[in-house]
């Protein structure tokens, strides 16, 4: 019963592409007002376009539907991008089927790159094109212990009221150790608590402008020197 409450509907959000609603966590996977506008907003033109690096290292806290993941792939124009997502509850097949990304988004390299992502093994490397590689990790972040240090994190986890043990202090601190010099931190989240808890930990913090729908989100960076 628990696993059930638990299970994902998918949903359609503002700008017609689908997110999954969790209703007893009364959370969705992306926003309501748009699943693919939100994502190629704060993780695309925030995170992945603010790397000037030609070989870039790419965290995603949360898999999910693969969204995040795909626009990377589709975007990563001249950089080679080795992505490793963690993921603690991988969806069916039978839900990812029936997503409309590849629909709503006007790149014939969509649908094939789509299944790719998530017809890739977990815990393994698979060269999804020659630009992008994947790694999908079965695993929780508090779990993870990564093999080298990464240039961009997506931070894309549940929000803090339904997962507050992913918004602790010591998680900052965790994260903060994975990154280069210089490495940067996209979240959606700007809550005023998260973003001291970020400075705390040794992080720069900015409050940027939000997607549709949301006035703030917040992009951190671990400074190129270790003086503060």
């Amino acid at each position: 019963m628990a696993e059930d409450k638990l299970a994902p509907r998918i949903i359609e959000s503002g700008d017609g592409s689908h997110t999954l609603r969790v209703d007893a966590l009364n959370e969705n996977y992306h926003s309501h007002k748009g699943a693919i506008r939100e994502s190629m907003h704060v993780f695309i033109r925030m995170g992945l376009e603010a790397i000037q690096k030609s070989n870039i290292r790419i965290l995603e806290v949360g898999f999910g539907t693969g969204l995040n993941a795909l626009l990377s792939a589709l975007n990563a124009g001249e950089k080679h991008v080795h992505y490793t997502s963690l993921e603690t509850y991988p969806l069916d097949a039978s839900i990812t089927e029936k997503l409309n990304y590849v629909h709503q988004i006007d790149d014939e390299r969509a649908p094939i790159i789509f299944e790719a992502l998530h017809q890739a093994p977990w815990n393994e490397s698979t060269q999804i094109t020659d630009q992008f590689q994947l790694e999908k990790r079965h695993t929780s972040l508090q779990a993870f212990e990564p093999k080298a240090k990464f240039d961009l994190i997506y931070y894309d986890a549940f929000a803090p009221h339904a997962q507050p043990e992913l918004w602790e202090p010591v998680i900052w601190e965790k994260l903060y150790a994975m990154m280069s010099a210089g490495a940067v931190l996209v979240t959606y989240c700007a809550k005023g608590q998260v973003r001291r808890d970020m400075q705390s930990a040794g992080f720069w913090v900015e409050r940027l402008e939000g997607p549709p729908g949301k006035r703030e989100m917040m992009r951190a960076m671990k400074p190129m020197t270790q003086h503060e």
